[in-house]
């Protein structure tokens, strides 16, 4: 795939702890500059949508760990899009799901996808679940009527793999997003069915792939 073509398909991606607003413009240059979106933390999403109208804004829901109330998550998700979001990554709540109350998970990412005319994608943390748990939370995140299913927030241990993109894309389109950072990496989740990539390496990914 060449470089022009797979630009679109990575959310090149600013979201530690130390973020700041100088490390987004840097993002969302780099975004503008090579054709990708930009995955950044909601509280830049204002400036961000001034500074870069053109770059499409993925911002992150109940981030990292998921266990934020359901109506905190509905309502940050309406704030975000009122901010100039394009795209919403909420995390799963793992704890519900590991407790068996898959309905409960369900409930709660439909009333998101229901609360904004934005995709939703529902990072479900591979890395703490097994091939079980997987299958309920990508079951949960397809009753909810998400746009996608996403593999990693990058701050458990573990990443994509492509076993687990093999498992998601049963249910629903996958970002495959944790320790992708060389265009071979990421020609491995797209071939294994991934359709969008998350990745801090953007930049790094596309100087690997043929101009």
């Amino acid at each position: 795939m060449n470089r022009s073509d797979l630009a679109p398909l990575i959310d090149h991606t600013v979201l530690g702890p130390e973020t700041t607003m100088a490390d987004v413009r840097t993002v969302l240059e780099e975004a503008a500059d090579h054709g990708m979106n930009a995955c950044i933390p909601p509280y830049a999403l204002e400036e961000a949508d001034e500074y870069a109208p053109d770059v499409t804004l993925a911002t992150v829901i109940g981030f990292p760990h998921g266990q934020n109330d359901h109506d905190v998550k509905r309502r940050e998700g309406v704030l975000a899009w009122k901010a100039g979001a394009d795209e919403l990554d909420v995390v799963v709540n793992i704890g519900r799901l590991k407790a068996g109350e898959e309905d409960v998970v369900r409930a709660e990412l439909a009333e998101l996808v229901a609360a904004v005319p934005i995709p939703v994608k529902v990072i479900i943390e591979t890395a703490l679940l097994t091939d079980e748990e997987k299958h309920r939370a990508c079951r949960a995140a397809d009753a909810a009527d998400a746009a996608m299913v996403k593999t990693s927030t990058g701050f458990a241990d573990g990443g994509a793999t492509i076993s687990d993109v093999e498992l998601m894309s049963e249910y629903r389109p996958v970002k495959a997003s944790g320790g992708v950072g060389s265009y071979d990496e990421a020609m491995a989740m797209l071939e294994a069915g991934a359709e969008r990539i998350g990745a801090s390496s953007g930049v790094d990914i596309l100087e690997g792939a043929p101009e």
